[in-house]
């Protein structure tokens, strides 16, 4: 049975902290892997991201990457100041699990279909590079979590 997002396979788990450099390190030492490099999110012109449907050219981040099974990250997100969902998540929750990620096809549609089971799109953008694109949709009130969609990660 096709699921709302034709997926059921986790392929990231999302944490935003205060400092990435200290919260890596820290990630590294309990799973005994290597310290990841980190890295900026992407300049606007690459990436387009939308917040609540409005440019976002000043939303940024840093990030760092952990994998950590077959297919599966741990993501690590400083935010900038600007708004954005991972500023607004610091802001009103502080550090902790920000969101569970699933690759996907067909991103339109796919947000399509999450929209109409309730959740909705938040933020939504290109990878720095700007190979592939992602969507971050509200699913707090049915599933206590953002959800971020994945296309051509």
């Amino acid at each position: 049975m096709a699921g709302i997002i034709d997926t059921s396979i986790l392929t990231q788990v999302g944490f935003i902290v205060k400092d990435i450099k200290a919260s890596k390190k820290k990630f590294a030492e309990f799973l005994g892997l290597p310290v990841p490099d980190h890295f900026d999110g992407g300049k606007f012109e690459v990436t387009g991201t939308l917040v609540k449907g409005k440019p976002a050219p000043d939303a940024n981040c840093l990030l760092a990457f952990f994998d950590v099974g077959p297919n599966v990250q741990i993501e690590l997100i400083q935010p900038n100041e600007a708004p954005s969902v991972w500023r607004d998540f610091l802001d009103e929750r502080g550090e902790g699990i920000h969101h569970l990620a699933f690759h996907i096809e067909g991103m339109d549609k796919m947000i399509v279909n999450c929209e109409n089971f309730g959740m909705k799109c938040v933020q939504w953008g290109k990878y720095g590079d700007g190979s592939g694109e992602y969507a971050y949709l509200d699913a707090y009130g049915d599933l206590k979590c953002l959800v971020e969609l994945l296309e051509n990660y």
